[in-house]
C-alpha cells in the first residue's frame, strides 16, 4: 500500500524534469511511509517520454517507484484527473515541473496530512527563484506566478473570497477529490491557445462546497524557477488577463441558482469600478509600469469574466 503519491503534470518538460526528479529522489525523513512518483505527460511534443524512460532505466532500486503515463488531452486539469485515476494512495501531491522542493518537503507534507485528516487540500510556501531581477513592486502581482509566502503560522484558506493555494505545489485528499470534483472540467488550464486560469482553484471550491478544509502549511517549502521569459511584458499581461477571465466561473461554483443573476451583475459593476479607478490612478504609467499594466489586465479580465462564463457554459452544453 502506497501512502503518498507525488504527481508531476508536465508539458515539454524534458529539460526541467531531471532536476526535479533528483530533488525528489533526495528527499529526507521518508523512511516511515511509502511513496511513489507519477509523471503525467500532458501531450508533450519534445522528448519528455524518452527522458523519463532513461531515468527509469537508471533509477535506484531503493528509491520510490517512478511511473509514467501519457494524457493526450491538453490542459493541466486533464493531467490532474489522470493522476488521480492512476494514484493508489489516499494523499496525492502535485508539483509543477519547474518547482523544486526543499529536502524535507515530502516529510512535512505527510506529517501535515496525519495531523489534519479533515483537510481536503493544502499547500505550503512557494518561493521564487528569478533568473533576472523582477520590476519594482512585483510583490503586488507575484501571485499570478503562483508565489505564496503567507507567514509562519498554519491557517485555513478562505475559499469564499477565492483565497486558495495554487496547484504548483499542492496536496490533495483523493477521497475529497473523487467525491466532489467533476470529471469534465469547464476550466481545462493553460494551453497554446489559451491562458485562462482557474483550473486549480475550481477543484478546491467543489471540495469546499461539502465542507472539506483547505489549509496553508508553512513548513512545506518549494522554489519556483522563473526564467526571464516569464517576466516578459506580453507574457505577464496575457497571464494577468487570464487570471481575471476565470473569476465569474469560479464564483458561480458555490452560488445557488437564484443567486447567479445577482452575482453576474455584481461582478460586472464592481469590476468596471475597479477598471475605472485603476485607470484614473495609473493612466500615465500603464504603458511603462509593468505591474500597473498587469493589474489593469486582471481587472479588465475580471470585468469580462461574466461574458466568458456565459460563453463557456453554452459551449459546455454542446
Amino acid at each position: 500500500m502506497i501512502d503518498f503519491t507525488v504527481a508531476i503534470p508536465t508539458y515539454n518538460g524534458s529539460k526541467r524534469l531531471p532536476q526535479l526528479l533528483e530533488k525528489l529522489r533526495s528527499q529526507t525523513g521518508t523512511e516511515h511511509f511509502s511513496w511513489a512518483i507519477l509523471v503525467v505527460d500532458n501531450n508533450s511534443t519534445d522528448n519528455t517520454k524518452d527522458v523519463i524512460r532513461l531515468a527509469q532505466a537508471h533509477w535506484p532500486k531503493d528509491s520510490p517507484a517512478l511511473d509514467y503515463v501519457f494524457e493526450s488531452k491538453q490542459g493541466a486539469a486533464f493531467a490532474r484527473i489522470t493522476a488521480m485515476e492512476r494514484a493508489e494512495s489516499e494523499w496525492v501531491s502535485f508539483l509543477d515541473d519547474d518547482v523544486l522542493p526543499a529536502a524535507d518537503w515530502l516529510a512535512q507534507a505527510y506529517a501535515f496530512a496525519q495531523e489534519h485528516p479533515d483537510a481536503g487540500a493544502y499547500g505550503g510556501q512557494i518561493h521564487a527563484n528569478f533568473e533576472v531581477e523582477p520590476p519594482p513592486n512585483f510583490s503586488r502581482i507575484q501571485s499570478f506566478l503562483a508565489i505564496r509566502e503567507r507567514g509562519p503560522t498554519p491557517h485555513r484558506y478562505d475559499p469564499n473570497n477565492l483565497v486558495l493555494p495554487p496547484s504548483a505545489a499542492w496536496v490533495i485528499s483523493k477521497r475529497a477529490w473523487q467525491d466532489n470534483v467533476p470529471l469534465h472540467p469547464k476550466l481545462g488550464g493553460r494551453t497554446q491557445d489559451s491562458m485562462v486560469q482557474g483550473d486549480d482553484y475550481a477543484p478546491l471550491l467543489y471540495m469546499h462546497r461539502t465542507n472539506w478544509e483547505i489549509w496553508y502549511n508553512p513548513d512545506m517549502h518549494v522554489f519556483h524557477q522563473i526564467p526571464k521569459s516569464r517576466l516578459d511584458r506580453t507574457y505577464l499581461t496575457t497571464l494577468s488577463r487570464g487570471c481575471g477571465l476565470c473569476i465569474c466561473q469560479l464564483r458561480m461554483i458555490n452560488a445557488q441558482i437564484w443567486q447567479k443573476p445577482f452575482l453576474f451583475t455584481k461582478l460586472l459593476l464592481s469590476n468596471l469600478r475597479r477598471v475605472i479607478l485603476h485607470w484614473i490612478k495609473y493612466r500615465h504609467l500603464i504603458q511603462t509600469d509593468l505591474v500597473a499594466a498587469c493589474e489593469m489586465e486582471f481587472f479588465v479580465g475580471s470585468f469580462v469574466s461574466p461574458f466568458y462564463y456565459l460563453k463557456t457554459s453554452l459551449l459546455f452544453r454542446k
